[in-house]
């Protein structure tokens, strides 16, 4: 059987940096640590000034539970048009591990900021002692760039 990966190319690579550029949300898969059956939640994200997927987490948080018990998860970012097939429009599965940057940590005041300039409505919660920013370093990507159009991306791919 044929494989239906196609060669990562530079159009494959710019759809992807695109998807996590204009990313507001994304559904964020972690390991119960309880049971090691997988969870999904939606998180809010922005690309941070890495490029890299950037999120405001609490601690009273199921995934963040998770995360700190496991940091290996997966970010899918990329929602369906308006029209057509949702199965015909691109999206991306990142595999990452999750780092946390608490408040005092050195550079958190400057994720803050940036994040908040994205995601203006978390200024709400963003100082809360429970909440911390938490970075994705991205081990790979899978992504589907619609009908036909599968590619595996590594983080270099990503700019990382």
């Amino acid at each position: 059987m044929t494989s239906p990966i196609r060669p990562t190319d530079d159009d494959a690579r710019a759809l992807a940096r695109q998807l996590v550029q204009t990313a507001r949300f994304g559904a964020l898969a972690v390991t119960d640590p309880e049971t090691g059956a997988p969870m999904v939640s939606r998180i809010a994200v922005v690309p941070g000034p890495d490029g890299m997927p950037l999120s405001l987490v609490s601690d009273l948080a199921f995934h963040t539970k998770a995360l700190m018990a496991n940091p290996v998860c997966s970010l899918l970012v990329g929602e369906p048009g308006p029209k057509g097939d949702p199965l015909t429009h691109p999206r991306l599965s990142l595999r990452a591990e999750a780092r946390f940057v608490r408040h005092g940590d050195p550079d958190h005041a400057a994720l803050a900021a940036h994040y908040l300039r994205m995601q203006p409505k978390a200024k709400l919660y963003i100082g809360f002692t429970d909440f911390s920013l938490l970075r994705l370093d991205i081990l790979g990507a899978h992504l589907n760039g619609g009908f036909g159009k599968a590619f595996v991306l590594s983080a270099g791919d990503l700019g990382t």
